[in-house]
């Protein structure tokens, strides 16, 4: 399938939304043992359950869906926009200074601690002996 194809069975193939279960009816009524309703109304119940989840999910998604989608598609371009054209430069800029940065750090090490740490065991090597 090629990148520009809608895969209409597996619209979710990397589990994104694994967490919502099939969202069976069983799933979330039950009557314990002992408790139960009359047999017409439970399977009524379950009737009612799975048409209006599947009504007002597609009802939902026909009339807002696309425009999330829009939304979303809007903000993961301005993300991208985003770390393009300012982030990604900011961090250049910020590497150029580290590294100038990290350059006179290693100077003053060398011009002055780097002296003063090779007299002291100028001295102390005497003790060595």
């Amino acid at each position: 399938m090629s990148d520009d194809q809608v895969d209409l069975v597996a619209r979710d193939p990397n589990g994104l939304n694994a967490h919502l279960g099939t969202l069976l009816f069983n799933d979330v009524l039950g009557e314990p043992d002992g408790t139960h309703s009359i047999d017409c109304v439970w399977k009524l119940s379950y009737t009612c359950f799975e048409l209006w989840k599947g009504l007002c999910y597609k009802l939902l998604t026909l009339f807002c869906g696309i425009c999330i989608a829009a939304e979303w598609g809007c903000e993961f371009a301005y993300i991208a926009f985003y770390h393009i054209w300012f982030i990604t430069p900011c961090m250049k800029v910020f590497e150029i200074n580290c590294g100038l940065c990290q350059k006179i750090y290693a100077m003053m090490i060398n011009c002055c601690v780097q002296p003063l740490t090779e007299a002291c065991g100028g001295c102390f090597i005497h003790f060595k002996n």
